[in-house]
């Protein structure tokens, strides 16, 4: 897939290097899985006029299956010819090459990428240095990655500025826009368990509803409920059975387009909050939903080459060398590492920071919400 936006006519300075010709270009393709050629089969009877002739037409095409050429599905791979769609949550890849199409040699060639949101400008390049020098019919190829966090429109601007041999400075600029979408719908509601005179209970019932809001269907690989320190959780969408437990969804838990799912999960207080009944009903917060859900055609297995690198918070440090290699992690395999932090501010506080980066593909993981800790000085008791 290879998409190629002229220049905004935003600033002048663009509008001028646009009417220029470069001795550079620029292409950017993003990076998704090919999908299964599709045909258009056309057929008719024997008795008709052309006869076999589609017949054997199709059996000479090399895109259609030998025996089945009837079949819309071919056996070639094609790939998107857009940006197509890209959901909240996914991680966004792109392929950027400059290429000299020149016959001379250009110098000091910087290639920058940003990524322009609603809210801020993010820097994509996987390195600020310029390259010396560009042969002639030689490229300069980066790939890209970012774990798309916001919704709405996105823009992606690439920028190439360059020398050439008279020692001219030459800039140009493009940009690639594309629409972040919502894949998942969310809904609560709370239900306050009954009970009559004789006995009395604090349970609460939440109701998940969770919608695919995408054309495609959906697999939802996990769907769970981290309770708040005040309460503790039994999920209810399990069926247990003489040898073992199965989701009530069944053993294949895709998601239709537009199909909406119920979860079930009960809340019950901690022995030690029990007895502070009209504190807990005041409460807000009582956990966090996660949410895990796989597109069809963004799943994939491959050996991954692990960086990891530590970042420090206002309050929260992390103890020991970051930027450390974890080395080489197989498919469906794990890997434990312990880790140990230092809170410096009391409080509820937020665990961030931790950067997991794939050295094959120079792709970065970003985890910055990994868990909520209650933070208390040790030489200070809860009643003072």
């Amino acid at each position: 897939m290879r998409q190629e936006v002229h220049c905004s006519a935003a600033d002048k300075m663009d509008v001028n290097q646009a009417k220029q010709e470069h001795l550079l270009a620029l292409k950017v393709m993003r990076l998704t899985k090919p999908t299964l050629f599709t045909n258009m089969p056309v057929t008719c009877e024997d008795r008709d006029l052309p006869g076999d002739l589609f017949l054997r037409l199709m059996k000479d095409d090399p895109s259609t299956v030998k025996g089945a050429e009837t079949l819309i599905l071919g056996e070639m791979l094609t790939l998107p010819q857009n940006f197509g769609n890209i959901f909240l949550g996914e991680t966004f890849s792109s392929y950027i090459s400059v290429h000299n199409d020149s016959s001379q040699v250009v110098k000091d060639i910087l290639v920058k990428a940003d990524l322009q949101t609603s809210s801020q400008r993010l820097n994509l390049s996987a390195s600020n240095s310029a390259v010396s020098e560009l042969k002639p019919e030689c490229c300069i190829d980066d790939v890209i990655h970012h774990e798309v966090k916001e919704i709405g429109t996105h823009i992606l601007v690439c920028a190439v500025s360059y020398t050439t041999q008279t020692g001219e400075k030459l800039y140009f600029r493009k940009f690639f826009k594309f629409q972040v979408l919502k894949p998942l719908d969310v809904k609560t509601k709370f239900y306050n368990a009954e009970s009559d005179l004789s006995s009395v209970t604090d349970e609460v019932f939440l109701e998940a509803q969770i919608q695919n809001i995408t054309t495609s269907p959906m697999f939802m690989e996990k769907v769970s409920l981290e309770p708040s320190m005040m309460y503790n959780v039994t999920e209810l969408n399990n069926v247990a059975s003489a040898d073992e437990s199965m989701s009530t969804f069944g053993k294949m838990s895709y998601l239709q387009p537009l199909d909406t799912r119920q979860y079930l999960y009960c809340l019950k207080p901690k022995p030690e909050h029990a007895e502070k009944a009209g504190v807990i009903k005041g409460v807000t917060v009582i956990g966090k939903l996660d949410i895990v859900s796989l597109a069809l055609f963004t799943t994939s297995e491959r050996t991954m080459d692990l960086l990891l690198e530590m970042c420090n918070t206002r309050s929260v440090h992390w103890c020991g060398v970051s930027g450390r290699q974890l080395g080489k992690l197989s498919p469906s395999s794990s890997l434990s590492i312990p880790l140990k932090l230092l809170c410096s501010v009391q409080g509820l506080q937020l665990i961030s920071g931790l950067r997991l980066t794939d050295t094959f593909l120079k792709r970065t993981y970003e985890y910055d919400d990994i868990a909520h800790v209650l933070v208390v000085c040790p030489f200070i008791s809860p009643e003072s």
